[in-house]
């Protein structure tokens, strides 16, 4: 039993996707994809659109670390005021946006957890624009699950997972939940 959507305590049943060991392979590859695809770290800047992305593009930016010897800049997305549901849930918490340097001319990676809709990540496009105009933004998340309704496509995915739209996809990480897994959570 949980709190569903409504408030009301529902049956749920939940599958795990990714254990501690494949989430970490599935970062350590992104990390090869994006050094690749960008020929390197060189001009890179992680950013982790809160709140799960953050210590993915910690983690992100540890595995690249490790294999070029690199410390790529991170920084920190609070997408609150881009949202296009400000003001139609609950009181909004605006943590802050914290990018430790220009944008303009670099190479953005914007790290999240789950993408979904693309409604987060429109936000965060529009958010980064406003702090100038970098060479590119690329997207990477650890989890695409599908039903997009804005014309948004990730250039790394740790994983393609098809569900419904009753399902949630939960992404656990030691950082903020104690445990590393990606579940799927159904309503019974």
């Amino acid at each position: 039993m949980c709190l569903g959507p409504s408030g009301k305590e529902e049956r749920v049943s939940e599958k795990v996707l990714l254990t501690a060991v494949e989430m970490r392979r599935a970062l350590v590859r992104i990390a090869h994809e994006i050094l690749e695809r960008n020929r390197g770290a060189e001009n890179l800047i992680l950013i982790g659109i809160r709140s799960r992305g953050v210590p993915l593009a910690r983690r992100l930016a540890s595995v690249i670390k490790g294999l070029e010897g690199v410390d790529v800049p991170q920084g920190e997305l609070d997408i609150t005021l881009y949202r296009d549901d400000l003001g139609r849930k609950e009181l909004a918490v605006v943590r802050g946006t914290d990018i430790p340097t220009g944008v303009d001319g670099r190479r953005i990676v914007l790290v999240d957890d789950v993408l979904f809709t693309g409604r987060s990540v429109r936000a965060a496009l529009d958010e980064v624009m406003d702090f100038g105009r970098p060479e590119s933004i690329q997207l990477a998340v650890l989890v695409d699950r599908g039903h997009r309704e804005l014309p948004i496509r990730p250039d790394y995915v740790g994983k393609n997972v098809p569900t419904s739209r009753d399902e949630d996809v939960q992404v656990r990480l030691v950082e903020t939940d104690d445990v590393d897994e990606v579940a799927i959570v159904r309503p019974d």
